[in-house]
């Protein structure tokens, strides 16, 4: 397989966690991002909406989309699940999800804050309104799980929700957000930075970073 990705993407940082912990290797291609190198002729071949992560399986099939691609990781390799098998559980896990990776991060991401500054707005404006974003998510997440058995997100293993939620703590904490305001959240990321699997996957550990 091949993962398109960057070092700094927290999409990209969700699917170097599903690889690492199915146990699966995969060809790490960097397109950094600052540089626009995913507006490349070659890689808009590849996925058009020019984001990262994109991956290409073995036969040559290509996926994008973080979740999507976690599912499919999940559905061909099941083993560990990273969805409840209870269907209300598995519902919970993907709301939590979705809360990050639909209505959070795309809000506080490059392409956002790159147009908000062609507007107009002052960078203190632009970190602001990354740092408002963060809030406002990671505080319903925060309440989403405030009463789920631990350690993880939801329990004693990690799930899709453990998946989103690490990188986007990493987001938050680059535009100066003040964690210690969820201490639910920081529970289960202790849990998870404390597997290899997470721990490996940090942007700090990939080849291509600065």
């Amino acid at each position: 397989m091949k993962l398109h990705g960057y070092f700094r993407s927290s999409a990209a940082y969700r699917v170097r966690i599903a690889l690492n912990l199915k146990g699966l290797g995969a060809e790490h291609l960097p397109h950094h991002l600052r540089k626009g190198e995913q507006c490349a002729p070659a890689y808009l071949a590849i996925n058009p909406q020019g984001l990262v992560p994109t991956l290409e399986n073995d036969a040559g099939a290509v996926l994008t989309q973080s979740v999507a691609i976690i599912e499919w990781l999940d559905e061909t390799h099941p083993n560990p699940p990273l969805l409840p098998k209870e269907p209300l559980r598995r519902a919970k896990v993907r709301a939590f999800a979705l809360a990050i990776a639909c209505d959070t991060h795309p809000v506080q991401n490059l392409k956002v804050l790159a147009r908000l500054r062609e507007l107009g707005l002052p960078e203190e404006k632009v970190q602001d309104w990354a740092a408002w974003v963060n809030r406002e998510g990671l505080s319903a997440c925060e309440t989403l799980i405030r009463n789920e058995p631990g350690p993880f997100c939801f329990g004693d293993m990690p799930t899709l929700a453990d998946l989103c939620l690490v990188p986007q703590l990493a987001n938050a904490r680059r535009f100066g957000v003040d964690v210690s305001a969820y201490p639910r959240l920081l529970q289960a990321e202790a849990a998870a930075k404390a597997l290899p699997a997470f721990a490996d996957a940090a942007p700090e550990k990939q080849p291509d970073a600065e």
